[in-house]
């Protein structure tokens, strides 16, 4: 079942977490993320609880247009609900 966005930070952290779980479940896609980033999986435990760290995990997705559209289509919500829920946490442009 889809996710339906409310345009709230609570929902965008449970869209960030998704998607961070989406990197996780894939070695394939979690090597290139540890390599941009620099963090390790003990990093991924801590981070989950953090909305800024959140914040960077959808950034990621949003700058490779190919993996934003795959977790979009895997996770049933389209590309631009992603886009939204960034913009409800920090560091957004709107902040």
């Amino acid at each position: 079942m889809a996710l339906k966005f409310s345009g709230d930070a609570e929902t965008s952290q449970t869209i960030a977490l998704k998607a961070l779980g989406y990197l996780a479940a894939d070695e394939d896609l979690l090597e290139p993320f540890f390599g941009a980033t620099g963090l390790a999986v003990g990093d991924l435990r801590t981070g989950a609880t953090d909305s800024a760290f959140l914040a960077g995990v959808l950034d990621y997705f949003l700058q490779n247009e190919a993996l934003l559209l795959a977790f979009a289509g895997a996770s049933e919500l389209a590309p631009e609900t992603i886009v939204r829920a960034r913009q409800c946490l920090p560091g957004a442009l709107n902040d």
